[in-house]
């Protein structure tokens, strides 16, 4: 009798990359000017590292229906938002810079409203979201946390992980600080309706929360 290993599934390929090495801030703004602002290519700059993400049909559909889920959030919440999407966020002093998937002023929103952002004077996104399900070399949560962005998302197709900014660092936590009635639980329920009916999945997650606040 011949043993046969079962078949792992293939995870679905979220994202091309292409990574160099030893490039300059120069060259880093170089290319940033080459390829323009309308794009689909994705830019991160790390210190020398330089990576460019092109997302494919997984990482879009994660990415979009997270910023769903965002918005839906914010309206019924009653709270504020400034939407920067994958605006590039360029630290010159930190040799860094990056393009996430999605990007958001809440708490600071006042502070930026009905304005071009500059980062140079204006505080950073209060919540960045970052959809990678193939791997990155680039050290995403030190990248951010050297940005000071108060709260980072990332989604790899399968796990959602939250990291607070607390001193220098983040730390992984359980639910957002941002949106503390949102639980994992939701957060993949949504994913998991929207797979087949996004309109399902946004009626359910709105009627869910108009509960949680009429419970209150």
């Amino acid at each position: 009798m011949v043993y046969v290993a079962p078949i792992k599934p293939l995870l679905p390929e979220g994202e091309q990359r292409v990574v160099f090495q030893n490039i300059t801030w120069q060259g880093y703004q170089q290319l940033l000017k080459v390829l323009g602002d309308r794009r689909a290519a994705r830019i991160t700059f790390d210190r020398g590292t330089l990576e460019i993400t092109m997302p494919l049909e997984e990482h879009e559909f994660s990415g979009r229906l997270i910023e769903r889920l965002i918005i839906i959030l914010v309206v019924e919440l009653g709270l504020t938002v400034k939407t920067m999407g994958s605006t590039t966020l360029n630290r010159a002093d930190l040799d860094r810079g990056a393009e996430p998937d999605n990007a958001y002023y809440l708490k600071n929103q006042p502070l930026v409203a009905g304005r071009k952002v500059n980062l140079a004077t204006d505080p950073p996104p209060d919540l960045v979201v970052e959809v990678d399900i193939t791997h990155t070399d680039i050290n995403k949560t030190a990248l951010y946390a050297s940005m000071r962005i108060p709260e980072f998302w990332r989604y790899n197709g399968q796990e959602w992980r939250i990291y607070h900014l607390q001193g220098n660092t983040y730390q992984e936590v359980l639910s957002s600080p941002t949106f503390a009635v949102l639980s994992k639980d939701k957060f993949y329920e949504f994913l998991k309706i929207a797979q087949t009916d996004e309109v399902k999945a946004e009626i359910d997650l709105r009627s869910w929360i108009r509960d949680i606040i009429r419970e209150k």
